[in-house]
């Protein structure tokens, strides 16, 4: 698999990532550069990690990997999605100052379950014989980099749209959890 290759992988892993980031900078009143950095690396991290486990992991256990990764990450954008619009609509905000959570906990769970898919990719690489180390290195740079980008597009739209913004966030998470669940069903394909 060459360079170009690669990062046109890199690209199409990192897409959750950035719609996910979109919608942490959607719900941030000021976005500083630390917020936009943990973001940026917490998903360039996990996009990397996960295919270096799946590429570890290799051929023996993909049918296993491939029965259940679309259901994790489903229900999880799933419940993450509907609580950011449960929590929209309830016009009680925890968070008064504006800020997004950044919690370990939180990130940890938004950024495994965007990067799941690169779990069956690390597999492929596995299978290809890819060089692992340029591989998950061209991801999860890409992945950081996306990120940030969307933690300021979401940041510049969130403040003049923070309620909306909020409950169209919850249901792209939503809509990109049922798109993994359908793409792994082979309902629909891209």
């Amino acid at each position: 698999m060459g360079i170009a290759e690669l990062l046109l992988t890199a690209i199409a892993l990192s897409m959750d990532a950035f719609a996910v980031a979109i919608c942490k900078g959607l719900s941030m009143k000021k976005l500083t550069v630390k917020k936009a950095l943990t973001v940026g690396a917490y998903f360039g991290f996990f996009q990397a990690l996960m295919p270096l486990i799946g590429y570890l992991i290799g051929a023996q256990f993909q049918a296993q990997i491939e029965m259940f990764d679309h259901w994790i990450a489903f229900t999880l954008l799933f419940i993450i999605g509907a609580n950011m619009i449960r929590e929209a609509l309830k016009g009680d905000d925890e968070n008064e100052d504006g800020e997004a959570d950044l919690s370990v906990k939180g990130m940890l769970i938004l950024a495994v379950s965007t990067s799941i898919d690169a779990l069956a990719v690390g597999v492929t690489f596995a299978f290809l014989k890819t060089s692992i180390v340029p591989a998950i290195s061209i991801i999860g740079i890409s992945t950081f980099i996306i990120s940030i980008l969307g933690v300021k597009i979401g940041n510049v739209f969130g403040l003049k749209f923070k309620k909306k913004a909020e409950i169209a966030g919850g249901i792209v998470l939503i809509l990109i959890g049922t798109k993994i669940l359908l793409e792994h069903l082979g309902v629909i394909s891209f």
